[in-house]
């Protein structure tokens, strides 16, 4: 019997679904709604491709690309053996990018859980509220309150701490190099976990009411029901997202960074995206901007084709 249902699985696999003209009529209306979207995707994400060439050239504005010399890979050469600057940018972004990955995923299906269990709709909704009004503030309207929540003169992290008698006398945070990375990346949490945990609370209203009536009959409590429950049924909705980000996690970002800092942590908070900035803008080598950009494109690429691999020998959820 079991060899049966694995042949009729096989041959399910081979059937061959063909598009019709009378199906592309039919969903006619569903298609030219597309029409804008694949137009947009295409002259924004796609057209601008086309200036990878500079990467491989002497680029020049006023020669243009058919004027400018042919340098072949002299600028990823520049990039990683020339220039051991470009190795320590790798590093901070890579860095920054895995504690934003973590913190963002666990702080957003925490609050997502613990939200799940308000009863009271009104409370509930004022809390939805709030959380999410902080993903539409501007990067420096947060720099601003991180600067003021973290400063030395009557911050209120270093009240807090100097009066839990965890430090002696307030210390300036910005100046320390091993606190850099995790002050942008709570940052993150604070501006994004609200707005990142409406997809898991959406996921969550999915799941059949029934399996927790069956669990509180059972005897189960909360904490069990969170764990034998509402995580297995949004675990597919985890892994879709983390692939997505997986492949992200060299856009550390650039205005944190770039606001926040200062000279004695500059070694540590430059990331790729500043590198561009600094070479292919601020000094005109555009060519070597474009190969710093290339390469992260490149290794988001590759990331997001060995996670959705390693997911599908998981026999998990997965991209493609």
């Amino acid at each position: 019997m079991a060899g049966v249902k694995h042949i009729k699985a096989e041959r399910v696999k081979d059937v061959k679904v063909k598009i019709t003209w009378k199906q592309i009529i039919k969903q006619r209306e569903l298609i030219l709604l597309s029409v804008p979207f694949v137009v947009y995707v295409l002259l924004f994400s796609y057209v601008p491709l086309i200036g990878w060439v500079m990467a491989f050239q002497q680029y020049k504005p006023k020669l243009g690309f058919f004027g400018s010399k042919f340098v072949g890979l002299d600028k990823f050469k520049f990039l990683f053996v020339d220039n051991p600057d470009f190795i320590r940018v790798i590093r901070n972004t890579l860095a920054m990018g895995v504690i934003n990955l973590v913190l963002s995923f666990v702080f957003a299906i925490g609050f997502a859980l613990i939200l799940n269990e308000v009863v009271h709709k009104g409370p509930k909704k004022f809390v939805q509220t709030i959380s999410y009004l902080p993903h539409f503030l501007s990067w420096i309207i947060v720099c601003g309150i991180l600067q003021d929540a973290l400063s030395i003169d009557h911050g209120i992290v270093n009240d807090l701490l100097v009066n839990l008698h965890i430090l002696k006398a307030p210390i300036n945070f910005f100046t320390y190099k091993s606190l850099f990375w995790w002050i942008v990346g709570l940052g993150n949490v604070w501006k994004e976990t609200g707005w990142n945990s409406i997809i898991y609370l959406a996921a969550i209203t999915a799941i059949n009411p029934d399996l927790y009536e069956a669990a509180s009959i059972d005897g189960a409590g909360r904490l069990r029901k969170m764990w034998h429950i509402t995580m297995p049924g949004i675990k597919p909705t985890i892994f879709i997202l983390l692939l997505i980000n997986i492949g992200n996690v060299l856009n550390a970002g650039f205005e944190i960074q770039y606001l926040l800092t200062n000279g004695l942590v500059q070694s540590v908070s430059q990331t790729i995206d500043i590198y561009v900035l600094k070479f292919g803008i601020s000094q005109a080598d555009y060519s070597l901007g474009t190969a710093a950009g290339i390469f992260r494109s490149l290794v988001s690429i590759v990331l997001i084709f060995i996670a959705n691999s390693a997911a599908k020998a998981a026999g998990e959820e997965r991209l493609f």
